[in-house]
């Protein structure tokens, strides 16, 4: 049977990656991306809301029509009981820096946001965004990072305290950099660098987990034009401080008995998976998923045509462990698009965010 086209959704997907990627958002520094998200949901026909710990929560489904059983007959009659919700969780801070001392020279010690890597930071420009004076820009450099001077250059480990930020201004000791507002606990934002080929792949830093929000905006927009009646509710929730292992730990709907964490699939040596396919994770760094949901997701992709494979991270934790470690009662599970080069340059394909949304398509109708 014929695979029904999904390109103007795909589409639909990888321009609003385009559009989130574009806004900084390392994890602590998120309400800019919520309030874009917040947008992009009410002008699909929805009504999100904004949580107090700044995610984005928006019902999409009311499921299908189940007539509820009467408590008064002692649920004698042979009436179906109400099918327990989906929640689908993606994240959309990132990975970052904030500012933790400022030298006397003018340049900026700084700590990672979640699992920013000092290897893949090193050369990359940023902005620094202040309390209260604006947004600066500078570069992530190793200390004394002129080849032709450093003869320790190429010996030196790249790790944070050996790396700073050079500042785009003219400072040359620190109370340069103080009259500028810059100051501890400011946020550094690594540019993302997007971009996509001809070819269909798409190359950025923060793909983890911003595709993922733009595949959860598509599947929206698939709901709303296709007028289809999920098999039971689902909400999606747009989490923050994910990168920092609580992101899923609150905000999960009365009635929900499944969590599904919207996330990068992982490639590399060891893993099936490609960029241009959907992943299904049986077990990550937290434990088993779901062996129940693994294999619906499994029976779903097969259903609707969507090219997946079946992985184990080694190295991963996603939103729906936080959601289980906070004592919610749910069954989880984790899927995402292929996504090489994990908390480095990332890239994946329009392919897999279109495997990704039939995947939650067929699971869900």
């Amino acid at each position: 049977m014929r695979k029904k086209s999904l390109k103007k959704y795909t589409d639909f997907i990888v321009k609003e990656a385009q559009a989130l990627l574009a806004v900084d958002s390392p994890t602590g520094y998120t309400e800019n991306a919520a309030a874009w998200v917040l947008e992009e949901f009410k002008k699909l026909g929805y009504a999100p809301k904004l949580t107090v710990k700044g995610g984005v929560l928006v019902k999409l489904s009311d499921g299908g029509a189940v007539s509820p059983i009467n408590d008064e007959c002692n649920n004698c009659c042979d009436l179906p009981a109400p099918a327990g919700g989906l929640l689908l969780e993606a994240h959309t801070d990132t990975l970052g820096g904030m500012v933790s001392k400022i030298k006397p020279d003018g340049r900026l010690e700084l700590t990672n946001l979640g699992g920013m890597n000092a290897n893949n930071a090193e050369a990359e420009n940023v902005r620094i965004v202040t309390k209260y004076n604006g947004i600066y820009e500078g570069t992530c450099q190793l200390i004394n990072a002129s080849v032709h001077v450093n003869g320790k250059y190429n010996d030196t480990k790249r790790e944070w305290s050996a790396m700073e930020i050079v500042l785009d201004e003219p400072v040359k000791e620190a109370k340069d950099v103080e009259k500028l507002g810059i100051a501890v606990g400011d946020i550094i934002c690594f540019e993302p660098r997007t971009r996509v080929t001809k070819s269909g792949y798409i190359k950025s830093r923060f793909l983890d987990d911003k595709l993922s929000v733009a595949i959860i905006l598509g599947y929206a927009m698939y709901l709303r034009d296709s007028g289809a009646k999920t098999s039971r509710p689902v909400w999606a929730h747009i989490t923050t401080y994910e990168e920092v292992g609580h992101g899923g730990s609150g905000s999960v709907p009365e009635g929900v008995t499944e969590a599904l964490s919207v996330d990068m699939g992982c490639v590399g040596e060891g893993l099936s998976c490609t960029e241009r396919q959907v992943s299904i994770c049986a077990k990550d760094s937290g434990g088993p998923y779901s062996y129940e949901i693994v294999k619906g997701l499994i029976d779903a992709a097969k259903r609707s045509g969507a090219d997946y494979a079946v992985d184990i991270y080694p190295h991963y934790g996603s939103d729906v462990e936080a959601t289980l470690a906070a004592g919610y009662d749910v069954k989880h599970g984790l899927i995402g698009a292929g996504v090489y080069a994990s908390h480095g340059y990332e890239r994946s394909h329009r392919d897999g965010a279109e495997n990704t949304l039939r995947l939650l398509i067929g699971y869900t109708i």
